[in-house]
Formats: structure tokens, sequence, C-alpha cells
């Protein structure tokens, strides 16, 4: 299994493995995204939901109480010190049977003391990437919609695997907006 180059991704985006697609490094007065040497650079999308702690309520990946968030739409994000948000990619990924996403958080914003974490985009996954998005630091944190939040590297293997995430029915499989945790 090796990493793929901008050329190999840039085909499999051609045969709709990431839509919408920018074949190019974009970084002029945004946070850059597209495509770069060895990986893709997602965007973050203008829908969020932000955990409060406003009616002390207890995070529970078996039971999220929508209480325990709040919505919110717009061009730049604030996330409250020392918490986090949930938000979604601008782009849909239709990742091929041979091939495994690593998705690791930009430099920009880790050096904000801003953590983004992704799980890997399984073989044979299909969907927006929910993204968590965590405010490290005792100060108000500024998130830019629209711009990159992500770098995603792709790993091809020699042969489709044998039980893809599509063919085990993954319970995130074609998920749509930002989606929260299933049992």
């Amino acid at each position: 299994m090796g990493l793929k180059s901008d050329r190999w991704i840039r085909e499999q985006a051609l045969r709709g493995m990431i839509s919408p697609f920018v074949d190019h490094q974009v970084r002029e007065g945004v946070i850059s995204y597209g495509l770069s040497s060895y990986g893709y650079d997602i965007r973050v999308a203008d829908e969020y939901r932000i955990f409060t702690n406003l009616n002390s309520v207890v995070v529970d990946p078996k039971a999220i109480r929508p209480e325990s968030m709040v919505e919110f739409k717009g061009e730049v994000c604030i996330i409250p010190p020392n918490s986090f948000a949930l938000a979604r990619s601008m782009e849909y990924f239709r990742i091929p049977e041979n091939v495994t996403g690593l998705c690791v958080g930009k430099s920009t914003y880790a050096r904000c003391g801003i953590v983004v974490n992704i799980t890997p985009l399984e073989a044979g996954w299909e969907g927006h990437l929910t993204i968590e998005i965590s405010n490290t630091t005792p100060l108000p944190a500024k998130i830019y919609s629209g711009e990159g939040i992500a770098q995603i590297l792709f790993f091809e293997g020699d042969e489709p695997c044998e039980v893809s995430y599509a063919k085990r029915k993954g319970k995130y499989q074609k998920q749509l907006g930002i989606t929260l945790p299933r049992i």
C-alpha cells in the first residue's frame, strides 16, 4: 500500500472520488484547500453544531442529547474556550474498495491550538465527512467556513479489500450533513 500522488488523486477525482474537486491548491487570502502534492485539503462547510455546557448534560456517545449542542450556520464559527464543535466537509467522497484515506489537521489551525479529528475514510465508504474541531485554548477560536480545515492522504492497496465499508453496510455510509454518533 503506498501514498498516492497528485496525479493519482486527480485521476480518481475525475472518476467521482471527490466532489466538488479543486484541481490545484487555493492559497491567496484563505487557509489553503484543494489538490496538494500527496493529498487533498478539504474545506469545512458553513454548518456547525457547537457543544455547550449551558445545560450541564453529559456527553454520551451512545445517546447525544440535542440540548448539549447549539446549531450554527455562517461564514465564521466561534468555538468557545476548551470546547469543540462538529462540522462537515464541503466535499463528498466515494472511496474505492482498494483505497483508504487518513486525515490530519492543517498546521495553520494546529499552531493556534485547534485540533481537527476525522476518522479514516475506509475502503468503500461514501459521504460527507463529519469533522470534530477542538479548541484546546482558554480563548475563543475562529473557524473559517469554505476554507481548508484538514488534509486527506490516500493509500492504495494492491487489490480491493475483502469486506469493504459498503459491503458490511457501515452505519455512516452515505452520510449527508453533520452526522451524530450512531449505535
